[in-house]
């Protein structure tokens, strides 16, 4: 969700409701009735899941399909969600399992990657992306904390899963390749998986939105599912907004009036980090990017 807040007083432009939310059922826990939700915009990413939002073999491929129905099979055949805010359910050791899945997850919707903004056209640019978490809590394990050992923690329950102790367990499923090494961790939930959204900050309304990123281990009509990052974005006076951050190691111009995307190059690298932008010596300007281990830089000739 989106907060589009007044700069000057910190009071919501478009308005905030408090809603009724879903309460989880770990003893001795508290849980709030409602939580605060933007009236504008709507939701940036998936926010609730049903099990007719998992994949079928026309999204992806009947590998994947298969990978993802015997991990909902291990984690008890059924997950559970209530929509925003759905809390976790508590499994006591020994029992079935109860699998809790949450949207979005721990590096679901946006990211520490953040926001660019268009001062012309009041333009709001974020990429978000749809990654699940599931699991529940259980108490917590002597010396263990999400897995590690953590004698003098107080804690009293830990995140677990199918998998054991951990905070970042997510409905996804690996996919091998003819060579049956691993090509990719897709998730289970129809795509698309990411996206770019301009937001409109005088209306509140979405301008546009489009899906970014694509899937090479899927047969070509079937690549456009988006995929998430963590960067962000950046915008420029030219009327362009750049990114990387997505799985397919590519970096993008798109057109910041309508989504459409101008240009694209394969770094070879995960571009992890938000691109900026400089003027040379030369006077000309350059758009620079860090992918991994290695800095690139672009200019028109």
């Amino acid at each position: 969700m989106m907060f589009i807040l007044n700069r000057d007083t910190g009071k919501p432009v478009f308005g905030v409701q408090e809603r009724p939310v879903p309460k989880g059922d770990v003893p001795g826990e508290w849980y709030s009735p409602t939580e605060p939700f933007p009236i504008k915009p709507p939701p940036l990413a998936r926010m609730s899941y049903k099990p007719e939002d998992m994949v079928t073999a026309d999204d992806t491929t009947p590998e994947h399909v298969k990978a993802c129905q015997d991990l909902l099979a291990k984690g008890g055949g059924s997950f559970y969600n209530a929509g925003p805010f759905t809390g976790w359910l508590y499994h006591e050791d020994g029992t079935p399992p109860k699998t809790t899945i949450q949207f979005p997850g721990g590096t679901g919707g946006s990211n520490w990657g953040g926001t660019a903004t268009d001062p012309a056209t009041h333009y709001v640019f974020v990429q978000t992306h749809d990654m699940s978490l599931i699991g529940w809590l259980e108490k917590k394990k002597a010396g263990l904390v999400y897995g590690r050992g953590n004698e003098g923690s107080t804690q009293v329950y830990d995140r677990g899963s199918v998998d054991g102790p951990g905070p970042y367990f997510s409905f996804s499923a690996p996919v091998k390749g003819a060579d049956g090494k691993v090509i990719g961790n897709w998730p289970c939930q129809k795509p698309p998986w990411g996206r770019l959204y301009a937001i409109n900050a005088n209306t509140g309304d979405i301008a546009w939105q489009s899906v970014i990123g694509i899937t090479e281990g899927l047969p070509p009509a079937k690549q456009n599912t988006g995929g998430g990052g963590s960067a962000g974005p950046i915008a420029t006076a030219g009327g362009l907004v750049f990114i990387g951050a997505t799985p397919d190691n590519r970096f993008r111009a798109i057109d910041s009036k309508t989504g459409k995307e101008l240009w694209v190059t394969k770094l070879g690298k995960n571009a992890n980090a938000n691109p900026m932008t400089y003027q040379g010596k030369d006077g000309k300007q350059y758009v620079a990017i860090v992918a991994s281990d290695t800095m690139f830089v672009f200019a028109l000739p």
